[in-house]
């Protein structure tokens, strides 16, 4: 993002963080939220809504500090756990009902996972609790990807409409692609 935070830039009035976090609080589950270490700006983007803020202290060596800190902030009962990312801007609080519905802790699936409608795999996922060591032993810049690849055959494919499972946006351009493709609308 060329020194810019991409999950404090502004869509549809307020901070993309800010927006995402209120769309997974609209669900009724109960949202943490991993942040890099005090002072940042994104604590105040989501200061006053209901969430648990999670410092990340070594947020510095990649993704799977996030998901060990945000694992581990988990209450001890939880069953299953709903990772998402807050550069996803399209994916929407039906997207997220229609992953946390599909959970089904009785059947074989320890994974949900949300896919394009082209059939491409991305997010939401929702992890069963069978594989939170799994996920809790990831190092550097990875997310569950792996963990996903090594249980795909255990794994219960959404569809969500188009490509709102993948639409990231990490580069300028990206962002201005799709500005563009939300004002051609």
């Amino acid at each position: 993002m060329r020194g810019r935070d991409k999950l404090m830039e502004e869509v549809d009035g307020q901070p993309l963080l800010r927006r995402q976090v209120l769309r997974a609080r609209a669900t009724g589950a109960p949202v943490i939220v991993t942040l890099p270490p005090q002072p940042h700006l994104r604590y105040d983007a989501i200061a006053d809504l209901d969430v648990k803020s999670v410092p990340v202290p070594d947020a510095a060596t990649g993704m799977s500090a996030s998901l060990r800190t945000g694992l581990a902030a988990l209450p001890p009962e939880a069953q299953a756990v709903m990772m998402l990312l807050a550069d996803m801007p399209d994916i929407t609080t039906d997207d997220m009902n229609i992953a946390l519905q599909a959970v089904d802790l009785k059947s074989y699936n320890l994974i949900w996972r949300a896919v394009t409608s082209a059939g491409k795999p991305g997010h939401p996922v929702i992890f069963h609790r069978h594989l939170f060591p799994e996920l809790a032993a990831l190092t550097g810049d990875q997310g569950g990807g792996s963990v996903a690849q090594a249980h795909a055959g255990a794994t219960s494919f959404i569809p969500l409409p188009d490509a709102r499972a993948r639409m990231d946006l990490d580069t300028p351009e990206d962002w201005a692609r799709w500005r563009a493709s939300r004002n051609a609308t």
